[in-house]
């Protein structure tokens, strides 16, 4: 049984909603982590409606926060246990996002995905197995898990634009060239790559300016 994600959202900044981007926040944070981007991308994506839910689980390591599924080098869980966990929240986030599409009235392609970290790690698997293409992902600070699986589990292509900082101390910035890599080998073709010099574990204001354009260009503004 799924479980239903609160979500906080901004509506379109012209008040007509063509298309929407859900924002997906990492480990140990909540939906309101990543809402504040909208502000400033809302100026060149007026007509798109933010949508930004907490993960499903609450965060053992951050108790404050919550998360897409338990990491055992941090919060002591089994390698089995977090595999389940990842699981169940792929269910809970295939249901928000076939709900949402419903209430908005949106096809697949005015829907983007907008992950940081445990969240990208979350978008790259959903996206890729769902039965329709989303207009794109944008990948900041994650990683693509399981890659040589998911060549024999990939159901739909679309573009992706991969962004790291080259500081990056919590996810390796090795693991962008991997995605990259990884989805290229189970079949996409457009695969976008954006180093962030001088940049941790965060989103520095290259990273999201190639994000805007590559949401620009993928929904059609």
């Amino acid at each position: 049984m799924t479980r239903v994600l609160k979500s906080k959202r901004i509506a379109p900044k012209s008040g007509e909603l063509r298309s929407v981007v859900v924002f997906l926040h990492g480990y140990g944070a909540n939906g309101d982590d990543l809402l504040g981007l909208a502000e400033p991308l809302a100026e060149h994506l007026p007509d798109t409606l933010f949508v930004s839910p907490d993960a499903p689980e609450n965060c053992a390591g951050s108790p404050m926060g919550y998360q897409w599924f338990p990491i055992p080098w941090i919060d002591g869980s089994s390698e089995e246990e977090s595999k389940k966990g990842m699981l169940s929240a792929v269910d809970d986030l295939n249901a928000f996002l076939d709900a949402l599409m419903v209430d908005e009235d949106i096809l697949p392609e005015q829907l983007a995905l907008f992950g940081f970290s445990q969240g990208t790690m979350m978008a790259l698997h959903v996206a890729p197995r769902r039965e329709d293409p989303v207009a794109g992902v944008v990948a900041i600070s994650g990683r693509l898990l399981e890659p040589e699986i998911l060549v024999d589990e990939v159901v739909s292509h679309m573009p992706v634009m991969f962004v790291h900082g080259d500081q990056d101390e919590v996810v390796p910035p090795q693991s962008m060239p991997e995605g990259v890599e990884g989805l290229q080998a189970a079949g996409f073709k457009d695969v976008y790559a954006h180093i962030q010099k001088g940049t941790g574990h965060g989103i520095a204001p290259d990273g999201l300016g190639v994000s805007l354009a590559f949401l620009r260009d993928q929904l059609g503004f």
